[in-house]
């Protein structure tokens, strides 16, 4: 074989080579805790605009922490994609997550939305949507100024009205965990006893099923995260419209610290092999595009700087108008959990 020939195999074996490699870069592996059958178009639109390619595992929260674990270094996982900061905070601890620098990701996202900065001053993870933890009540039965607070969840004067899901869920440890961040361990728990006291029945079912249980009159007073009410404010169904006759929200604490926000987000895997990838896909999630799809699609409210929002029921639920919510770390929440599991078991919170 001659030398020009052997040359130009070998030109054409590192040119196939090279179109191999950049195919592999065209990948992302993502694990997710959205359900939410909306994201699909998310998912297309960030392959749409970037050429990358998604492989996506779904499970829970908890799921997909564990998975982490048990695959360790060999894991495949580029992005994680989470929905409770309790969560984000055990993730960050346990070493799941590669804290990454991203201008765009830190001048549009609120620092109290995100990880502390790790030593290099990289960030593990982002919060990229946000739902609050807001109060229903029968509008025939209760006055909105006796549970206009979260403190009046636990005031005898609600004795036998409230309905709320398990304490131990993360939703509801989370907003325990950001109430004890306000109030201290001493007050918070006898705040949980006096929920404990107040309750029409014992804790069961998700948040969908104490909005119902307002309005049929199963219990007078619940707490739920406010995309769940937007659900069904937005609803064209006979029942979801009669619920809504009979059901009016609270955001609570306005006059205080504000109401407790709970998060969605991201971050990028310890043993992300797309790395790049990988941030360019939190930063699409970042964008005004997908940041609109959060809220109009899933009903989540945005978490990045200067998005306008445009869902009409989230609109509705504060009147058109912003409302206060509080500004504590979001870690922080997450750290306060294992206290706050303590005190649920002390007090019989179920």
């Amino acid at each position: 074989m001659s030398i020009r020939l052997k040359t130009l195999l070998l030109t054409c074996v590192l040119a196939a080579a090279g179109t191999a490699s950049a195919q592999e870069e065209k990948v992302l592996n993502l694990y997710s805790a959205r359900h939410y059958a909306t994201d699909e178009a998310l998912y297309e639109g960030f392959t749409k605009t970037t050429g990358i390619k998604i492989n996506r595992v779904d499970s829970d929260d908890a799921g997909i922490m564990a998975r982490l674990k048990a695959e360790g270094a060999a894991s495949p996982a580029d992005v994680i994609l989470l929905v409770d900061a309790a969560r984000f905070y055990r993730g960050e601890v346990e070493g799941l997550f590669l804290p990454v620098r991203s201008k765009l990701l830190e001048d549009v996202i609120p620092t109290n939305l995100r990880a502390q900065p790790a030593p290099d001053g990289g960030i593990a993870w982002f919060g990229l949507s946000t739902r609050a933890r807001v109060i229903v009540y029968n509008k025939a039965k209760v006055k909105p100024e006796d549970v206009d607070t979260y403190e009046e969840l636990g005031d005898p004067k609600n004795r036998d009205r409230l309905c709320i899901r398990s304490g131990s869920h993360p939703y509801n440890l989370s907003l325990f965990g950001a109430v004890m961040e306000h109030m201290g361990e001493q007050k918070t728990q006898a705040w949980l006893k006096g929920m404990v006291d107040n309750m029409a029945r014992w804790p069961k079912g998700g948040d969908t099923d104490q909005i119902k249980a307002v309005a049929t009159g199963e219990c007078e007073v619940a707490v739920t995260n406010s995309y769940y009410l937007a659900r069904i404010m937005r609803s064209d169904k006979a029942d979801d419209k009669a619920i809504m006759q009979k059901v009016g929200v609270v955001f609570p604490n306005q006059e205080s610290w504000g109401t407790h926000l709970n998060i969605a987000g991201g971050g990028v895997a310890r043993h992300a092999k797309h790395k790049d990838n990988a941030v360019k896909f939190l930063e699409y999630l970042a964008s005004p595009e997908a940041q609109n799809y959060f809220a109009n699609a899933n009903n989540e409210w945005p978490a990045a700087k200067g998005v306008e929002l445009e869902n009409p029921a989230l609109k509705a639920m504060t009147g058109g108008k912003p409302f206060k919510a509080e500004t504590i770390p979001i870690g922080a929440v997450g750290a306060n959990q294992v206290k706050v599991q303590q005190m649920l078991d002390r007090v019989g919170f179920r």
